[in-house]
Parts: structure tokens; sequence; C-alpha cells
């Protein structure tokens, strides 16, 4: 699914600001959202499954692109915390590929992406997996995947995860979720997919899928762009 020569116009088409949203760096003759080189970085990520340890209860399988490091963790860093809006439409061509890795075959897709609180939204410039939904949406479309996005939860207020440790995203994330109504019909066979950018503990996607089989609607994968990697301590 992947064309590299599209992924590179997405990253390379994005003409401000002079610094590579991948190294940070302003490089002589630079005009373009990332660099040669992180691209090169980002075209060489494969999905592949990951499981926070310990993994908490609820937590479906989950698919990532990557470690969250490198150029993969700056471009989100960028996107999400510093107003790179531009940066929507590469990453979320990248978290299609992503889904289509983790579904397998063409088939209908329900995308679920996690919430954000009031207060999260307005701190990371709007809804920002909101937006890579829809270019994610929009790629998967252009592939022959029949893809439907469904707001089906709303964010409670809570404090920032970065804040909390392990125990902490857990209890904040337990009740931080509730459904928005009853479900819209779907197709049976539809795969209920719930997207994030980062998994960290998992607890926040565990919290959603419990959410969303409360519905009658369990989701069959969760789908991130990175996953944190544990460092041992020496």
């Amino acid at each position: 699914m992947r064309d590299v020569g599209r992924l590179i116009a997405d990253l390379g088409g994005l003409v401000l600001p002079t610094d590579c949203a991948g190294c940070r760096e302003r490089r002589p003759g630079l005009r373009h959202g990332v660099c040669a080189d992180c691209v090169a970085v980002l075209d060489g990520l494969r999905p592949r499954p990951v499981r926070p340890t310990p993994a908490p209860s609820g937590l479906p399988p989950c698919v990532a692109l990557g470690p969250y490091e490198g150029p993969l963790r700056e471009a989100l860093l960028a996107y999400k915390d510093h107003g790179r809006h531009g940066l929507a439409r590469p990453l979320g061509a990248l978290l299609a590929e992503v889904v289509a890795v983790a579904v397998g075959a063409v088939r209908p897709v329900l995308l679920v992406p996690v919430p954000d609180t009031a207060a999260a939204a307005r701190a990371r410039y709007g809804d920002h997996l909101g937006r890579l939904a829809r270019h994610c949406a929009g790629r998967l479309r252009g592939a022959g995947w029949p893809v439907e996005i469904r707001h089906a939860l709303r964010a409670l207020p809570r404090p920032d995860s970065v804040t909390l440790d392990s125990a902490g995203r857990a209890a904040a994330a337990a009740a931080a979720f509730r459904p928005r109504g009853r479900w819209r019909p779907a197709p049976v066979d539809a795969s209920v997919v719930v997207l994030d950018d980062i998994v960290t503990t998992g607890s926040t996607l565990a919290a959603v899928s419990r959410a969303l089989t409360a519905t009658g609607r369990a989701p069959s994968v969760a789908v991130v762009l990175a996953a944190t990697v544990k460092r041992r301590q020496s």
C-alpha cells in the first residue's frame, strides 16, 4: 500500500517553517517540513505488533508503526505540541498503512479515534487525532477500503497523562470515557479499529476498548503511530 513517492511529496511538500520536524535541524536551503534524511528513516519503518508489559485488562491487540524515538517522535511532538498541522496529512497516511497491516484483507473498517478532553484539544491546537483520522480514512478509501470514522465516545476531564505514573494513568483512564449514543447501523463484518498516536502503558486504549465493548462494538485492534520503549535501568 505504501507509495514512497507520495510519502516523500507529502512530507517534503510542507514549505514552512524551515526547521525539519523530524530532527529540528535548520539546514541550508531547507524549505520543507521534513528533511530527506528523516523521510528516509520514516519510510524505513514497518508496522509491527506491540504490547505493554504488564498489559492492562481489556487491551486489544495493538500495532504500531515504530518506536517513539527519532524522527517519528519529533514529528509527532511538532504536530501535537507545536501546531505543525501540515504534518497531519503524511502522519495520517502512515497511520493508514498501520491500519491496513493490522486489519489484513480489505474489508469495511470503523475508525474510532481516542477522544481528547476539551482542555487537551485547546492546548494542542484542536482535535489532533480527529485530523489524523480524516487523512487516514482518505488514504484508505483511495486504496479501495470502505471506511467510516465514528466519534463514539466523549472524554471526561482528567489529569494530563504526562504527569502520571503507570498506576495514575490506569486510574485516570478507567473512568475517562463515556458513550456518545447508540451506534449507527454498520456492516456486521466491519472491523472496529481504535486510533491513537502513542501507546505507553496501554491504559487509555484499554479504557476505550472497554467503553466500546459495553456498547456492543468491541474493537478488533488498536492502531498507533508510535510505542514507547522501556529503557533498562543500569
